[in-house]
């Protein structure tokens, strides 16, 4: 457990904490939209609904973040790479794992937003 949550941590420090803590709200806003739909899907709703919304617009918000970290790191490590002149393969590989940090936790962030939005639209009477 304690290495699980040791390697989550040097995981968040590597893709960047600003563009991650980004992405990590938007996960913990989708979620907290999701719960509020799934609460009042049966007494109300037009709530119920808004809160798709907002829950489905979290989630791109947190994908399309994560994708534009990625392209910063990339462009990143291509500028130490011609600053550099000589490009080493562990060099290279090392910016591309960075970048691709938060590219994965943006998409992580979108596949748990939209399996909820799947769920809580299955629950509505339309």
């Amino acid at each position: 457990m304690i290495f699980s949550t040791i390697f989550l941590m040097s995981l968040f420090d590597e893709g960047g904490p600003l563009m991650m803590s980004l992405i990590l709200i938007c996960l913990i806003l989708s979620v907290i939209f999701l719960i509020r739909g799934f609460v009042s899907v049966k007494s109300n709703q037009n709530l119920s609904k808004r809160m798709l919304q907002l829950a489905s617009d979290a989630s791109l918000l947190g994908m399309v973040i994560g994708f534009f970290a990625s392209i910063l790191g990339l462009v990143s490590a291509f500028d130490s790479v011609e600053a550099m002149g000589n490009a080493e393969p562990a060099m290279f590989a090392g910016g591309l794992k960075v970048s691709l940090i938060t590219s994965l936790f943006g998409l992580l962030t979108f596949i748990i937003g939209r399996i909820g939005i799947l769920i809580l639209k299955a629950l509505h009477k339309d």
